[in-house]
């Protein structure tokens, strides 16, 4: 079900389940994806976070009760990416060890072609609650395209550009998510708006479009249109829903400007 669609048309956020929604786009329609998809961490723990310290359940939608059912669900919304993708077209994953492996598998039983394992490393991380191990300081984003030999976007020059004229590297220092983003709310697993910056300049063109089946507050689409990107979002809950249109009803062309040059501080070039 549509859910918020901008006048323009380019920025449209769906609620329901992604496995029942991406099924109804076009075969061969999208640009790129980028999922940032359950990490089935929600098992009553507790972490630190702010110096405090919290449960790590973010909510029905990361459990699953079996083994096989997180494989089930994580097989058929990527065997739908790879249908609604151009044959040129890319996907990025994010994850942690808990599921990155099982992506990757499943990536390469589908026929995809894994580009990059992006280490995406967090300056100030939480550290480690029960000091039995090293303190998790990193994500891992995964960059595959469609297919093995039909070649796929990827600006290079201005990749190099943002990295001091030097080829970039699969190593990225970015900062987590900065107060100014959450202006209009809070999301448990929201990504910071410089590292899907970066992601969409890296593997897409100026109206160019952009899929996200786990949407959460739509840090995809709001990046994508202050890059002028067309956005397809998909969402189940209705809080980050709420949380996603207010995010996009406030960037007005002013707010636009200032978080670009927020975001070019972040990734050193816009």
């Amino acid at each position: 079900m549509l859910y918020f669609q901008s006048t323009d048309k380019n920025f449209n956020l769906y609620q329901g389940d992604c496995i029942k929604i991406m099924p109804t786009l076009q075969a061969n329609s999208i640009d790129m994806i980028f999922a940032d998809p359950p990490y089935f961490l929600s098992n009553d723990g507790l972490t630190v976070k702010d110096g405090v310290i919290q449960s790590v359940n973010k909510g029905n939608w990361d459990k699953f009760s079996t083994d096989d059912e997180i494989y089930r669900f994580t097989y058929e919304w990527l065997n739908e990416s790879r249908r609604i993708l151009k044959d040129n077209g890319t996907i990025w994953i994010s994850g942690t060890h808990h599921n990155i492996f099982m992506l990757g598998r499943i990536l390469e039983q589908l026929g995809f072609k894994i580009l990059n394992m992006i280490t995406w490393e967090k300056p100030n991380p939480p550290p480690n609650f029960s000091c039995r191990y090293f303190t998790y300081s990193a994500e891992w984003i995964i960059w595959a395209r469609k297919y093995p030999k039909i070649p796929h976007y990827f600006n290079y020059e201005l990749m190099k550009k943002l990295n001091a004229n030097k080829q970039a590297k699969d190593v990225w220092r970015l900062p987590a998510v900065n107060k100014w983003e959450k202006q209009q709310g809070r999301h448990p697993t929201q990504k910071p708006l410089g590292l899907l910056s970066r992601i969409i300049l890296a593997s897409t063109q100026e109206y160019d479009i952009i899929v996200d089946p786990f949407s959460g507050s739509a840090t995809t689409g709001i990046a994508g249109a202050i890059l002028n990107r067309k956005f397809i979002g998909i969402e189940s809950n209705d809080e980050f829903l709420a949380l996603s249109k207010r995010r996009y009803i406030d960037l007005t062309p002013n707010n636009k400007t200032s978080l670009k040059q927020k975001i070019r501080e972040q990734i050193s070039l816009i």
